[in-house]
């Protein structure tokens, strides 16, 4: 029987993803994440280098597959904060683990910043706008679709009703929301002049 390499470095990245959604960089073990994934302890060094490395490998693996399953729209940033919430929404896991990454490494890489800033060049583009407008318009639409799993179940569904209506009531208010605020601020009076 022959080894398979990619098969070990895929096992480490989907045991170090479970392992640092439920506890963070921090409270993550190195061990654990060995024997989640069936490998030694030595693979994750001798694949990622370190803990660090190997949480930055699984962020960046988690965001491609994030843009896959929504690519951006710079013409639709509601329809995109839609798609955002839907994807969101079925793998809490990835705002969850984008949320430790805030608290406990709250710098941005270069790969990061470079993401961000081409994004928010394209809505500028689009709508002749100052980039920094456009990524204010791109923050609303980002936080807008984190708004559900951001909140308690209790305060999302306060009257305890159909779940599956309450969430498609709030992503049509999401949509909605970020179609109005983004209008306001890509297409609204003095939108052309503004920074």
């Amino acid at each position: 029987m022959s080894y398979d390499s990619s098969a070990t470095r895929a096992r480490l990245l989907t045991a170090a993803y479970d392992e640092f959604v439920r506890v963070g960089f921090a409270g993550a073990r190195v061990d654990r994440i060995a024997t989640a994934a069936s490998a030694n302890k030595q693979a994750i060094y001798a694949y990622f280098g370190s803990k660090e490395a190997l949480f930055d490998a699984v962020l960046a693996d988690r965001l491609r597959v994030l843009a896959d399953l929504v690519p951006f729209t710079p013409d639709d940033l509601a329809a995109y904060s839609g798609a955002l919430f839907d994807a969101l929404t079925a793998d809490p896991g990835l705002q969850r683990l984008t949320q430790w990454k805030m608290l406990e490494r709250p710098e941005a890489s270069d790969q990061e910043r470079e993401a961000h800033l081409s994004k928010a060049a394209a809505v500028a583009e689009r709508y002749g706008v100052g980039v920094p407008v456009a990524m204010d318009a791109m923050m609303i639409a980002l936080a807008a679709a984190q708004s559900w799993n951001m909140t308690a179940s209790v305060i999302r569904d306060p009257l305890a009703g159909d779940p599956g209506k309450r969430i498609a009531g709030h992503r049509a208010a999401i949509v909605a929301a970020v179609a109005a605020a983004t209008t306001a601020l890509l297409e609204g009076p003095g939108a052309d002049g503004r920074e």
